[in-house]
């Protein structure tokens, strides 16, 4: 996702609850994800363990868990453009996590997350890929510190967390997953779920980590979430039907933003033959000059049938003269968004949309994945009346070694089919990563 976006529009929209559709694996319902970048995101996630409940003070901390994953990763961008640089890196770090037993419905937790680059494996200056560790080669945050309360269907979380939804989420395809300083929420009744918070700040690999859109360092890892952070509320409904309605509100903040994000799936079948459609609007106003005002309409379908998925997911933007889109912080918020292209990157002062055509197959411990991905904007409004179109094709594969071990790669094509020469949209990414969690 382009950097200097992201920076400028990091107070647009922040926080939502988590949605229906995983395009490639059969799972739980409430475990689907939608996007192929979701799907990606699948192979490094760090796995969630449950703690105990306590009586006494002390047996708190006895029975608290340590948990984490070490993960090395290769990734490199072979550029077609004259004059853009072939950038490279391999990286090694990883996530340590000490999570508290919980007492009377109180815990809390913290985590270090790091990553630094491997020396003889990794490209000098300019021609260094600087999204693994930085553009300094390393990366060092206390990425997780919170205190948590949980009662009955109540649970309230103060402080450094990691959340996974449609409008901000860990976006966990690098080193770095993204993680917020927020305060949150939820109530859980019968079907329904009710969130309400407000985000504060957020670091990972989106938001620059530790440096701008230009590589100029920052005074910290953590970027500010407007002037009084983002203020959210929301529902979820999960029956036969699964319902999220998300309303969005930065105050006092230049680039303030005001969003309403709905959508609605229904997913039918088991785990030998199920489809699965979901419908989906994310409507932006703008507030104090920020430049983001967009309707953007999505629609999903998906046939599994013997480990065999297909998916096909559209999204339209419609033409706002001379503002921009913005579909969540971490990969998009989209149905049509891949691993590195969403539609934001087309929708500037145009009308824009994206098909994206899926394909994945599960055998014993492989899972693989191709998608191709077209983008397409029409006119915008300057004088040259300028075009967009973009083909972006994923390639991926996982392979589970067991319940902690797991090797993933995935091949990125990227082709600027609008214009005859090669510009900075042509290139190919090839990425490799091996984590072990403990």
């Amino acid at each position: 996702m382009n950097k200097s976006i992201i920076t400028s529009l990091v107070a647009s929209i922040v926080l939502s609850s988590s949605y229906a559709a995983d395009i490639v694996l059969v799972e739980e319902k409430k475990d689907r994800e939608i996007s192929i970048r979701k799907t990606v995101d699948t192979f490094g996630r760090i796995e969630q363990k449950d703690i105990s409940t306590v009586e006494k003070f002390k047996q708190m901390f006895i029975q608290g868990k340590v948990t984490g994953q070490v993960r090395s990763m290769y990734a490199g961008y072979n550029q077609k453009a004259v004059g853009e640089v072939d950038t490279y890196a391999t990286a090694i770090g990883g996530m340590l996590k000490y999570e508290l037993a919980s007492l009377n419905g109180f815990n809390a937790g913290v985590a270090l997350t790091t990553s630094h680059d491997i020396s003889g494996a990794t490209a000098n200056l300019n021609k260094q890929n600087d999204e693994l560790s930085s553009a300094n080669g390393s990366y060092n945050v206390l990425s997780e510190a919170y205190i948590n309360y949980k009662n009955g269907g109540f649970n309230f979380r103060a402080g450094r967390q990691m959340m996974d939804t449609p409008l901000a989420d860990s976006d966990d395809i690098r080193m770095i997953p993204n993680t917020f300083e927020a305060y949150i929420a939820s109530y859980e009744m019968n079907d329904f779920t009710f969130t309400a918070g407000n985000v504060r700040r957020w670091q990972g690999a989106d938001a620059g980590l530790g440096y701008d859109g230009n590589g100029v360092r920052l005074d910290s890892e953590w970027v500010d979430v407007g002037s009084d952070g983002t203020l959210f509320a929301g529902v979820t409904y999960e029956s036969d039907l699964r319902i999220n309605a998300w309303y969005y509100d930065i105050p006092k903040q230049t680039n303030a933003t005001k969003a309403t994000y709905i959508d609605i799936g229904r997913h039918q079948g088991d785990d030998e033959l199920s489809i699965h459609a979901a419908l989906q609007y994310l409507h932006e106003t703008e507030a104090q000059n920020s430049g983001v005002k967009a309707d953007i309409y999505g629609a999903l379908v998906e046939v599994m049938a013997y480990g065999v998925g297909l998916n096909i997911a559209y999204n339209k933007s419609t033409k706002h003269m001379g503002k921009r889109s913005f579909s969540g912080i971490g990969g998009g918020s989209m149905y049509t968004s891949m691993d590195t292209m969403i539609i934001d990157e087309i929708a500037q002062d145009r009308d824009a949309e994206a098909i994206v055509v899926g394909l994945g197959y599960s055998i014993n411990n492989w899972e693989f994945l191709y998608a191709y991905g077209d983008f397409k904007g029409e006119e915008d409004s300057s004088l040259q009346k300028v075009k967009a179109h973009i083909i972006e094709q994923n390639i991926g594969f996982q392979y589970t070694v067991n319940d902690e071990f797991v090797v993933a790669g995935i091949y990125v094509k990227e082709e600027d089919k609008e214009n005859t020469i090669a510009t900075a949209n042509d290139w190919d990414r090839m990425q490799f990563m091996v984590k072990y969690d403990f």
